[in-house]
């Protein structure tokens, strides 16, 4: 019997493989407990359809992805933040601060979790940050932090 795995099963095969397995461990199994589906033409379709509709997205993500990294190396973000005495940061500038800054000042909308500042940033002035957008598109957002 022919079965499309569903899930990677291993010693048969991964997930979108069409495998030939014995009737009674594809329909009991594998079928049984949701690992594959029958290989019928309906199926078949069915699968591809959906293959090519998760492509179309993932281009289309891609592509708005790129235009968002596009956007970044034209732009420069301002923070202005407290100063104490000594002309040090009071705290550091946060990953939500820098991205409230970013929807706020161009309307550009990213996810905290995307901005990549391994030491919180306590200095004023210039920062380069990298930005991992997703898809392996890396990104550079200015930053200038300003003090009053």
């Amino acid at each position: 019997m022919k079965v499309l795995l569903t899930k990677d099963v291993k010693g048969v095969g991964k997930a979108g493989e069409i495998k030939d397995v014995a009737d009674g461990y594809g329909k009991n199994f594998l079928i049984g407990k949701g690992l594959a589906l029958a290989a019928t033409n309906e199926v078949l379709k069915k699968y591809e359809s959906e293959q090519k509709k998760k492509a179309a997205n993932e281009a289309a993500e891609i592509e708005r992805l790129n235009a968002i990294k596009a956007q970044l190396a034209d732009i420069k973000v301002v923070i202005t933040k407290k100063l104490g005495n000594t002309g040090h940061l009071f705290g550091a500038v946060t990953k939500d601060e820098i991205a409230d800054a970013l929807k706020a000042q161009h309307n550009i909308e990213i996810d905290k979790k995307e901005l990549d500042a391994k030491h919180g940033i306590k200095t004023t002035g210039m920062h380069d940050l990298d930005l991992k957008l997703g898809h392996g598109i890396h990104a550079t957002l200015h930053l200038e932090i300003k003090g009053e």
